[in-house]
């Protein structure tokens, strides 16, 4: 049980950063939890990867499906239905638009037709100004499919180079037929997830020196090779995790390699990603898990309401996920009363810029895009709860 706490404050750390960033935090802490917040997920999913997923395919996507692919359609639709409304309430605008300067519009018949069939069969088409993050859901559901995929193709081809003629003798003579695939167990639990790793990381700077694309996946699959890495980070983490041991000498390491590379080598899990932010990447992510879990580890083991609250959020980072744009815009309201701003500034995406490098808005949008979801959400299952109890 302490592990999978420990786990689920991690995502909750992760949620929380990503709520800081968008936020519009100052620079070097956004440099620095852009290094590692969102690999954090992907490693997450892949430590509760099961082998038994091998000899059930189905039973892993359905829950790929039910997970990642239903949600996105749902929440991508609902925001998809209201994208014109909102242009009504002055939420999104032709005049404030993300820091670039760019806007978003009104959606014709034909645009929102066309989204939708973009949702359904690419996973993409959101509202970039409502749903920014929204890229998550397809990188892992593609991700973790892909890592199953390859998991069984390199699982069967070391099984046959396992199966020598040598044994394959050995085991007529002992059972009378051949038992395929029946390598020793570290195949399974480590040398194939390290060969996979191996792999995608050198299929990933052959596709980021080339500057090719993926053309069937939206923003070119950069993204989705990257999951796939830090999937089989998560898995291999599992297998060695009894042998792992958490100290704040290794916390504090960790978190000197990723503030090093966020200051002199700074990259992103983003979509335009070159070479060498490609190469920078894959240390400071990993040991900004590493740095994320062993202070994870050390909350799951002190009971409290801190730690019952990271619980919580880390158990339901999905309407944070969804709604922590959307609850941005309370505090945008504030800001835009605070310094007597034009109303239209609610629009700008993700929040207000203007006075953002002097200020400390950027506190109360976090507390906002977190907070506001998770009371939102506790809300509703006690309301649910009292009117359950109350008709039984």
């Amino acid at each position: 049980m302490k592990r999978d706490e420990t786990i689920s404050i991690c995502k909750a750390f992760g949620i929380i950063l990503m709520v800081i960033g968008h936020a519009n935090c100052p620079g070097s802490l956004s440099s620095f939890l852009y290094e590692f917040h969102m690999p954090l997920f992907f490693i997450a999913a892949g430590y509760f990867f099961s082998l038994k997923y091998l000899d059930d395919e189905a039973t892993f996507v359905k829950k790929r499906v039910k997970g990642l692919y239903i949600p996105f359609l749902k929440w991508s639709v609902l925001f998809l239905a209201i994208h014109n409304l909102m242009f009504k309430t002055g939420i999104l605008n032709e005049q404030y638009g993300n820091a670039a300067g760019g806007v978003t519009h009104p959606y014709s018949w034909h645009q929102i037709q066309q989204n939708l069939w973009t949702m359904v069969c690419a996973m993409g088409g959101y509202d970039q100004f409502l749903n920014g993050a929204f890229w998550f859901f397809r990188g892992l559901f593609v991700a973790s499919i892909a890592y199953l995929v390859l998991f069984k193709i390199t699982d069967s081809l070391i099984g046959r180079l396992y199966m020598t003629k040598e044994k394959r003798n050995k085991d007529y003579e002992n059972t009378g037929h051949i038992i395929e695939n029946e390598q020793p167990k570290v195949y399974r639990t480590l040398v194939i997830p390290v060969i996979i790793c191996v792999t995608v990381l050198v299929v990933q700077s052959w596709k980021t020196l080339e500057g090719l694309k993926i053309i069937n996946l939206i923003q070119g699959g950069n993204r989705e090779i990257m999951g796939i890495f830090f999937f089989g980070c998560g898995f291999i983490f599992r297998q060695l995790r009894d042998k792992y041991r958490v100290t704040w000498q290794a916390t504090i390491v960790s978190a000197t390699v990723v503030y090093l590379f966020s200051r002199f080598a700074p990259s992103s899990m983003g979509w335009r990603m070159d070479f060498n932010g490609f190469i920078a990447l894959p240390l400071p992510a990993i040991c900004g898990f590493l740095m994320t879990y062993n202070i994870s580890d050390w909350f799951a083991r002190h009971d409290g309401r801190v730690k019952d609250f990271l619980v919580f959020c880390g158990n339901n980072t999905m309407c944070i996920f969804v709604f922590h744009i959307a609850a941005y815009k309370v505090v945008s309201l504030i800001k835009i009363w605070y310094y007597g701003l034009d109303y239209l500034q609610i629009g700008c995406h993700m929040v207000i810029h203007e006075y953002s490098d002097m200020d400390h808005f950027w506190i109360l949008y976090s507390m906002a895009g977190v907070g506001i979801p998770l009371a939102w959400t506790w809300a509703y299952r006690r309301i649910s709860t009292l009117i359950k109890s109350s008709i039984s």
